[in-house]
């Protein structure tokens, strides 16, 4: 599958390694060049420095031939704007769009756009120090396809801490495709790879088993 994803802040970026690791061909746009650079030396040629708004922009990413576009910039407007002019300019069949203002999701909605991503779930991450028992947020919803992209923290005293990754027994079709460690570079999870205190697990998995799903990876010893 081919995916344009608008916006290469901490969820875009988050966004490109988790779908890079199942395999799609992705293509990031992102304004910012000194952000588009830094991707681009981490990850190889997956950003393209642009307004993903911008007709040209999105004619020379091949958006024409792409099976997803997700805008998730920090601005309300931008998204809608990219997702219209991928869905009714380049016939891209499935469009999904960051919300900040939830308010905005039913307009969204009524122009087109196939599904909306509310940041509250996101804003929750930046305070989970104030929130310890929020332990697991939503960041995308696959609609059609009855799947979500998690965030799980796994807390200093969860039975899953010093266990490997091939360890855990998880419902079928769970994907764990990338760990964020605090001070250290996001980690590709691998079968050996061990569990630590604090880690973050994007998680893509069937809606129906998130409880499922963070019960096993948060329960405590």
């Amino acid at each position: 599958m081919y995916v344009v994803v608008i916006g290469g802040g901490r969820l875009g970026y988050y966004l490109l390694k988790a779908l890079l690791n199942d395999g799609h061909e992705v293509l990031l746009i992102e304004k910012n060049s000194a952000l588009c650079d830094g991707i681009n030396k981490e990850m190889g040629s997956v950003c393209l420095h642009g307004d993903g708004c911008e007709t040209a922009v999105l004619t020379e990413a091949g958006t024409s031939r792409a099976d997803l576009l997700i805008a998730v910039t920090g601005d309300d407007e931008d998204n809608l704007v990219a997702c219209q002019v991928a869905k009714y300019k380049f016939n891209v069949p499935r469009t999904i769009a960051r919300v900040r203002n939830p308010k905005n999701e039913s307009v969204f909605k009524k122009l087109g756009v196939d599904s909306t991503v509310n940041s509250t779930n996101i804003i929750l991450e930046h305070i989970e120090h104030e929130v310890p028992s929020h332990a697991m947020t939503h960041l995308l919803t696959l609609h059609g396809k009855d799947l979500e992209i998690i965030d799980i923290r796994i807390p200093d005293n969860a039975l899953t801490v010093g266990k490997q990754i091939h360890e855990l027994v998880l419902p079928s079709q769970t994907i764990i495709s990338l760990i964020i460690r605090k001070d250290s570079k996001p980690v590709l999870p691998r079968p050996e790879t061990t569990v630590q205190a604090g880690d973050q697990f994007m998680i893509v998995a069937d809606a129906s088993k998130e409880t499922e799903i963070r019960d096993i990876l948060t329960a405590a010893a």
